[in-house]
């Protein structure tokens, strides 16, 4: 029998040769102006070759502002679009691994240093920009505080998200992941800890989920029914009086009936004094109470690392599907061990059929004659 690890599934009309995703991972490698560069054909195209099920490249702004870094990569701009789809072009000619992508806005969070050199955030005085916020509150005491976005920059921002997609959808892209976790600026929106307004984003629980929701509208009207469209969410800040699974539920729920395709069960990032249980498979329960209550199928992530950990939480149904991010750095060729553990195929490029040893000899499907 084949590992359900191994199995495919379908999002909306995309259909995944296998349960393994690859996160979206930052790389802080683009240009100035957002504009991917060599270093994500290099990056993208030996992670395209893993035998994973999808690739999601890393989460992209959706306008200059709303850059972690000034190395974070974009789709706002003509040049942002051309760029990447340069990339595209070049990874796809070696390898059929559908690719999606994360879309992102890093609100009080953007404005920082590559994490190599830091990542303190950049004052406006040193050639940083103004960050955005629902409220004027800063990430982390003793630094800028963001601009509280106002009716216009709200529009802004709604809009710059619902660009992107199009854009996205030109590229060919075949999945679509809004990125509304890890204390950027749709989870500083659901979180009470970073959302203070008195207005009607802000209070009520209803309140809160009304941006990004909102945000999530504007993307499904202008993305086909064919690609299916999800969201990553941080079920809980880790902090007491902070975002929880039980607000994670009815979001996802709303979401759900707004035509989510798939979530992505994540967690923390909105508040320097989250106090994180770190254990192998830790955020795991989160995407298990997600599928219980919506039915969508779901991803898990926090540190999978063994290919028998990832089979078990597919196949005891505690999510549909797992996803790796430093794991499949360090080891770029995961899927190939986990298959080769567990006794299951996959297809492996035609120039790599003979890179098996002799106790994998049968990991790679035929390939086809051409």
């Amino acid at each position: 029998m084949t590992p359900r690890l191994f199995e495919p599934i379908k999002l909306a009309k995309l259909e995944l040769a296998n349960r393994i995703i690859i996160s979206p991972m930052c790389q802080y490698s683009a240009s100035l102006e957002g504009v991917a560069t060599s270093w994500h054909t290099i990056h993208l195209g030996h992670l395209a070759l893993s035998g994973a099920g999808l690739l999601i490249i890393e989460a992209t702004a959706v306008e200059a502002a709303g850059r972690i870094t000034y190395g974070d990569l974009g789709l706002y701009s003509d040049a942002c679009e051309r760029g990447l789809a340069a990339v595209l072009e070049s990874v796809r000619a070696h390898a059929a691994m559908p690719i999606g992508i994360q879309l992102a806005h890093a609100g009080r969070k953007a404005s920082h240093r590559l994490p190599w050199q830091g990542g303190t955030q950049i004052p406006l005085a040193e050639g940083g920009w103004m960050t955005s916020a629902p409220s004027a509150v800063p990430f982390l005491t003793n630094t800028e505080a963001p601009a509280a976005l106002d009716a216009a920059g709200l529009e802004r921002v709604k809009t710059a998200f619902k660009t992107a997609a199009q854009r996205a959808v030109r590229l060919g892209l075949e999945a679509i992941e809004i990125h509304s976790a890890h204390g950027y600026l749709l989870h500083e929106f659901l979180s009470p800890l970073a959302n203070k307004r008195d207005d009607h984003y802000g209070g009520s629980l209803a309140n809160r989920m009304r941006f990004p929701l909102e945000v999530f509208d504007a993307i499904r009207a202008v993305v086909p029914p064919q690609i299916p469209l999800g969201v990553r969410v941080s079920a809980t800040d880790f902090f007491e009086g902070g975002w929880d699974l039980e607000q994670t539920l009815a979001y996802t729920t709303d979401l759900k009936a707004r035509g989510a395709a798939f979530f992505d069960a994540s967690g923390g990032g909105l508040t320097p004094e989250q106090k994180i249980p770190l254990r192998p498979g830790y955020q795991v329960p989160f995407a298990e109470a997600i599928k219980r209550e919506t039915g969508v199928p779901t991803i898990a992530v926090g540190l999978i690392t063994e290919a028998e950990q990832a089979e078990a939480i597919v196949a005891s149904g505690q999510a549909d599907m797992v996803a790796l991010a430093r794991g499949i750095l360090y080891d770029a060729r995961w899927p190939w061990h986990a298959a080769a553990k567990l006794g299951a195929r996959l297809q492996g490029p035609k120039q790599y059929l003979r890179a098996p040893p002799r106790e994998a000899q049968n990991v790679f499907l035929p390939a086809a004659a051409s």
